[in-house]
């Protein structure tokens, strides 16, 4: 329809033109002007094809972002500058009394929840309306960052086309989405007998454990939600309906010591070197394969004599002129399913147990804490709805599903095995835990008004 309306006017105007056979200057102004006409023309047909996809409620919804969005960005520049590393308990604090407050002025309830002592985490912002409409919405973030309370990387900065600081993307930004999403919703009602619950969490970026602990409350929320939303950092339309989790592994190889010279004689056989390498080699050549499967040795050491730290992560290895004894290897496995998981696990089980001459290896596996979230048919429904929300709001570039392989984990994988889901609603961003961390502002707006509206519709079913 616009294009067939703009063709016609087009058509009109040139034969205006050379009917009236004006002069050359004065037909360059008749078309200079009839162009101003159709733009205007244009932008006015556009807005009125999306305001005849929004409700009134709506109309002012965006408005109110679009007038508050100075304020936005300066709150946004006060949670930043506040540092909130997972281990600087006080600040990640900080940060949740700020929350509070305003959420606390918009009708929420709140509280901290605190965690036990042998959690070492701050613990976490908990807010509800607990309102009786049908359905419940559960909104999620985090106050932490990975940057430590020394970091160089301390301070907001608007840089015109993007904001840098700590945390601006991941994911402070996402939890500044949530409130003036809430705050355009309270201002013309539309928060009455809604029944929301936000969590943002105080340690997402380095769990706190025992699981059972620090997100026992989240599941619990979860339980009772029919929709969670997680509004981690995205891109453009990019959001994520699947998210894969991870486990590590520890390989463990010995073999029989002695002097290098003899290696591979009948009495000495392998090594525990050429074990650990040959178990290595097979996980690459027989394991992986399949998608979304990344298997990962992260350190390793060996020799005649080894010794760890208790965390595992710290050898003390020596040896001279022997054949290696002990070899030690720590890894991770990302998975999309608990099924790929346990297939991933059998073969690697079985290679571990096929071993070279006088060698042995064992290979253990620790608990799956936090639990895969692959694209359920719930899932793809919420991405279809954002979709329609970006189709009613004119926004020319598609929303889409994150390839899983792409991005880490989230809490939202914490609650999406009992609830709908789907992550990655917050603002645009890139160099996520470096200190070059920004958020993009070239496509702010849309991205705002599309997460506010997904909150408003869905609150409303």
């Amino acid at each position: 329809m616009k294009k067939i309306t703009l063709i016609a006017l087009h058509i009109f105007a040139l034969n205006f033109v050379r009917k009236k056979g004006k002069s050359s200057m004065n037909i360059k102004n008749t078309i200079k002007n009839i162009g101003l006409f159709l733009f205007v023309l244009l932008v006015s047909i556009q807005n009125t094809n999306a305001d005849e996809k929004l409700s009134e409620t709506e109309k002012e919804i965006i408005s109110y972002l679009s007038d508050t969005y100075d304020e936005q960005l300066s709150f946004l520049e006060k949670i930043v500058n506040i540092n909130s590393g997972t281990h600087n308990h006080a600040g990640v604090r900080e940060v949740g009394n700020v929350f509070a407050r305003e959420l606390e002025a918009i009708g929420f309830k709140t509280e901290w929840q605190n965690m036990p002592a042998e959690v070492n985490r701050a613990g976490h912002l908990v807010a509800k309306l607990e309102g009786t409409s049908e359905k419940c919405l559960l909104l999620l973030g985090h106050i932490d960052t990975v940057f430590r309370k020394d970091s160089p990387f301390q301070k907001f900065e608007n840089k015109g086309d993007h904001l840098a600081g700590p945390g601006v993307a991941d994911m402070k930004g996402g939890n500044m989405m949530i409130l003036y999403a809430l705050k355009a919703m309270h201002k013309y009602g539309s928060l009455n007998n809604r029944c929301i619950s936000i969590m943002f969490t105080g340690d997402e970026e380095a769990y706190g454990y025992p699981i059972s602990f620090s997100r026992g409350r989240m599941i619990e929320m979860g339980k009772k939600a029919d929709y969670a939303l997680s509004f981690e950092g995205g891109s453009n339309g990019g959001t994520s309906v699947a998210r894969r989790a991870d486990t590590e592994w520890q390989l463990e190889v010995s073999g029989r010591r002695a002097h290098s010279s003899q290696i591979f004689q009948e009495k000495v056989g392998a090594g525990a070197a050429f074990e650990a390498a040959r178990i290595l080699n097979a996980f690459y050549e027989e394991v992986k394969g399949e998608e979304h499967l990344v298997i990962n040795p992260h350190n390793a050491a060996g020799g005649t004599e080894l010794s760890l730290s208790d965390n595992r992560r710290e050898m003390t290895v020596y040896g001279s002129s022997a054949v290696a004894q002990t070899y030690i290897i720590n890894g991770t496995m990302r998975f999309i399913t608990m099924e790929q998981l346990e297939r991933a696990k059998k073969k690697m089980i079985e290679i571990t147990n096929n071993n070279l001459p006088h060698t042995t290896a064992m290979i253990s596996f620790d608990k799956v804490n936090v639990m895969p979230m692959p694209a359920s048919e719930g899932n793809l429904a919420l991405l279809a709805k954002l979709q329609r929300i970006n189709d009613d709001l004119d926004i020319e570039y598609p929303v889409y599903a994150n390839n899983p392989s792409d991005i880490g984990g989230s809490d939202i994988q914490v609650v999406a095995p009992f609830v709908d889901s789907i992550d990655g609603l917050g603002f645009t961003g890139a160099n996520a835990h470096s200190v070059k961390e920004v958020m993009h502002l070239k496509n702010y707006h849309d991205e705002i008004n599309r997460a506010a509206l997904l909150i408003y519709r869905l609150s409303r079913e």
